[in-house]
């Protein structure tokens, strides 16, 4: 697990009528600010990644559909600097995930269907304090192909 970053499950009441997925609350350990509430949908098999956000926390929850979502730290000093971590999230593993500063994520749709993915952010969105490459820059130790273990 990459240092920083927080898998917090979610609670979903299921009746006959559907479900209320939980997100975020004001008071709950992981929450640090709220800036903006923003979704992200991505088609099966597509990709988007990467990205940095030098202020910005990340609350990443994937309310509908299937998606590979993959983190790296390359912050100098980091006791786990160097590290990918991959992390199924949607609504077989349905989570919320806290991404701290200057932590590498993207994520790629995965399954039949496009996922839709929420993130409650700490601060409203600024072109400024985002970094982005390409998902196959070479300076992420990182291949999206399905991997058959």
């Amino acid at each position: 697990m990459i240092d920083g970053v927080i898998i917090t499950p979610l609670k979903q009441i299921v009746d006959e009528r559907g479900k209320v997925m939980h997100m975020m609350r004001c008071d709950a350990p992981h929450f640090s600010s709220f800036g903006e509430i923003y979704f992200s949908s991505v088609h099966p098999g597509a990709i988007k990644g990467w990205h940095v956000h030098r202020q910005m926390v990340l609350n990443y929850a994937v309310p509908h559909g299937l998606i590979k979502f993959v983190l790296y730290d390359d912050r100098i000093g980091s006791r786990t600097q160097g590290m990918i971590q991959e992390i199924f999230l949607g609504t077989d593993n349905y989570c919320l995930v806290t991404v701290p500063p200057l932590v590498w994520n993207g994520f790629k749709g995965i399954g039949t269907e496009t996922a839709l993915v929420a993130n409650c952010a700490s601060i409203p969105h600024d072109p400024n304090e985002i970094e982005r490459k390409d998902p196959f820059d070479p300076s992420i130790p990182y291949e999206w192909a399905i991997k058959h273990r």
